[in-house]
């Protein structure tokens, strides 16, 4: 007991030492007046109540050339031609779901090639990459041709592949010359795969990457 007793004195003097000499401690102010963050909450499926949903599982109204592509349990089938969104967007985050044919056919560039195009110009690669060797800056999750995934993070075909982008868009000057190059970052099926990866410019197959100024 007396031992406890001693503790307990001891503690009570560094506290309230500390409170006495925080009580003094003059308050950094780094002048910037902040604005309030904004409230967001999330429904039930995940949906950030700021979102902009372009495909619900039942319409594709917010698609150029959906009307060549079809729904099949509440999901897009690919048809003929590409699908593009008819709003454009610059800086943004985007949540797509996405799964590989099944059965799995072809091998390399040929299984289930298809692809992300941001600004209907820089792509971040679709493809079966499960148990499916190719070059690597044009698997899954690569910038193509520009630089491979961190880690293959892919399901097997049939399963639900998520990506997570989060997109900072090119800047242009005025005379068209680059301001600021492009930027992504990727999370594929919860796994980082692209951390803030600068963009070299566009992601051609048949020339080195360039910037050309577009809105």
């Amino acid at each position: 007991m007396p031992h406890f007793s001693t503790c307990s004195r001891f503690a009570t003097v560094l506290v309230t030492s500390f409170v006495v000499s925080f009580s003094y401690a003059e308050e950094y102010l780094n002048g910037i007046k902040w604005e309030t963050p904004p409230i967001i909450t999330v429904s039930e499926h995940g949906v950030p109540s700021d979102a902009l949903v372009l495909f619900d599982g039942t319409d594709l109204s917010a698609w150029e050339n959906g009307d060549k592509w079809k729904i099949e349990d509440g999901a897009m089938v690919v048809g003929k031609g590409d699908v593009r969104t008819k709003e454009s967007f610059g800086d943004c985050q985007l949540h797509i779901e996405w799964s590989a044919p099944v059965p799995a056919k072809g091998n390399g560039q040929g299984r289930g090639n298809s692809g992300i195009f941001l600004m209907n110009t820089y792509e971040l690669q679709v493809l079966d990459s499960f148990d499916n060797e190719t070059y690597n800056d044009g698997q899954a999750g690569a910038i193509y041709k520009q630089t491979p995934p961190m880690v293959n993070a892919m399901r097997p075909p049939g399963e639900w592949n998520v990506y997570d982008i989060f997109w900072t868009a090119p800047r242009f000057n005025e005379d068209g010359s680059l301001a600021s190059p492009a930027a992504i970052t990727a999370v594929h099926n919860g796994v980082l795969i692209q951390n803030h990866f600068v963009l070299k410019g566009d992601t051609p197959f048949t020339r080195p990457p360039q910037y050309n100024k577009h809105a």
